[in-house]
């Protein structure tokens, strides 16, 4: 039977896909979250420094990313959404190189732009031709068969030049994956490159917010008021409250908050925090998540007094930045610039000045007519867990949203998980995050789940991508 009221602790993204679907479902909800704000690590905070707001990282939604746009449009903000079908990628001394669609169907429709890729040399634009290929033809169920494998050895199996690697697989795969190919499942980065790039036409395209993130998540306080639903910000979980084989509320600094069942949808170290012993023990689920561990990202925000990127997004291949995004200018008149820096681990213990040393050495390689590329003001944003690192063998300990109640103490009956760390069928991403939502959503209510994939062309399916 539907409970009649569900907890919801997290107001993250996975917290608020849960929480909307669960209440279009006439279930009373309490979305519960520690800020004062709703959006987790994909949202923005007001600068002490000068009052600007600013996102904590630069987030972008992808065309194959089926669920979060299904999230944003029962939020009401798509056109809030600014679409680049294109990238850009600094190959200096000459000017970026575009890389968009062309003409062909997936997955033929880079090709065109791709044989002008200077980035690469020609013999390095055939080695990965090559390693296309092998994705298209070897389908999804062969990316599975490289689960517990890294990246990095199915590129030495396809005898990957290294320029290659560092200056096309590297950037892709550490941006989408927040590892190096070195250590990320190669399963994992197989999707991005399947559904991401070779799938459908769209699925590569970027989608940047025009609005401060935190604003994309307003209109849910009403959405879930208008169905008898609440918000309560502010307000910091302090335990579940377990009764034998069941969870019968959410403890915080402001009481207990009733509840028939609990959608946990935070990190898995702050999930552990709020478990006691008997209610880990009761479940297999809260047993593993010790096998999870962090990987951080670093956002920098630089402010110019000039224009300084001639492009919307520029591609860093072979340096430590990564990503450059044109954000116009800010309220301040200054041109605002975003730098991002993906497993960012040996950037987190660096003070702001040093960072921003670093960073503008980057950038005056990547635009050298940028030269003296001189900030009028640098913020810099470590987001330390920013991700799950998404490893070799930690996919088969990822949790479902279910309780498994297989076997002698099993599972804990009416405790739902939820975020990008559960088993979402996706890396460490928004789009996971909405996925585990929605499926939390689905096994309290049995209907819904996450919504369907965007369609693989008839072409790739012909080719093998199915």
């Amino acid at each position: 039977m539907t409970p009649e009221r569900v907890a919801v602790v997290g107001g993250g993204l996975a917290g608020i896909a849960a929480a909307l679907r669960l209440a279009e479902a006439g279930v009373r909800v309490t979305l519960i979250e520690t800020r004062g704000k709703l959006g987790g690590r994909a949202t923005s905070f007001v600068d002490p420094r000068n009052g600007a707001v600013l996102d904590n990282c630069q987030h972008v939604v992808m065309g194959c990313c089926t669920n979060l746009l299904d999230l944003y449009d029962r939020l009401g903000v798509l056109d809030s959404i600014e679409w680049q079908s294109s990238t850009w990628w600094a190959d200096p001394p000459g000017p970026p190189v575009e890389l968009r669609p062309g003409w062909p169907p997936a997955p033929l429709h880079l090709a065109p732009s791709f044989r002008r890729f200077s980035v690469l040399d020609p013999r390095e634009r055939r080695a990965v031709g090559r390693a296309m290929w092998r994705l298209i033809r070897m389908g999804f169920a062969g990316r599975e068969r490289w689960r517990g494998r890294t990246f990095g050895d199915f590129l030495k199996e396809m005898v990957q030049p290294e320029r290659a690697i560092e200056r096309f697989w590297q950037p892709v795969v550490v941006s989408a994956c927040n590892l190096p190919i070195e250590r990320v499942d190669a399963g994992a980065a197989m999707q991005v490159f399947q559904e991401g790039f070779l799938g459908s036409k769209f699925a590569s395209a970027m989608g940047l917010s025009r609005v401060p993130l935190v604003e994309l998540y307003d209109p849910a306080h009403e959405l879930l008021a208008r169905q008898g639903g609440e918000l309560r910000l502010g307000v910091s979980a302090k335990a579940l409250a377990f009764d034998r084989d069941r969870v019968t509320g959410v403890i915080t600094d402001e009481g207990v908050v009733p509840a028939n069942a609990i959608v946990a949808a935070l990190p898995w170290d702050r999930l552990a925090k709020l478990c006691s012993e008997s209610l880990r023990a009761a479940d297999r689920r809260l047993q593993r998540l010790d096998a999870f561990a962090p990987s951080p990202i670093l956002g920098v925000h630089l402010f110019f007094d000039r224009p300084i990127l001639p492009t919307p997004n520029l591609v860093l291949p072979g340096r430590a930045v990564h990503w450059l995004f044109d954000k116009g200018r800010s309220e301040s008149g200054h041109h605002h610039l975003h730098a991002v820096i993906s497993a960012a681990d040996a950037w987190m213990e660096l003070d702001e000045a040093e960072i921003a040393r670093r960073v503008i050495a980057d950038i005056e390689w990547a635009i050298p007519e940028s030269i003296p590329c001189a900030p009028v003001e640098v913020r810099s944003v470590k987001e330390r867990r920013a991700t799950f690192a998404m490893i070799p063998g930690i996919d088969s300990k990822r949790p479902g949203a279910a309780p498994d109640l297989v076997g002698l103490g099993s599972g804990c009956r009416n405790l739902y998980l939820a975020g990008d760390w559960c088993r979402t069928g996706w890396p460490a991403t928004m789009e996971g995050a909405v996925r585990s939502g929605y499926a939390a959503a689905a096994a309290i209510v049995g209907t819904g789940g996450p919504v369907p994939d965007l369609p693989i062309s008839r072409l790739a399916r012909l080719m093998g991508l199915r």
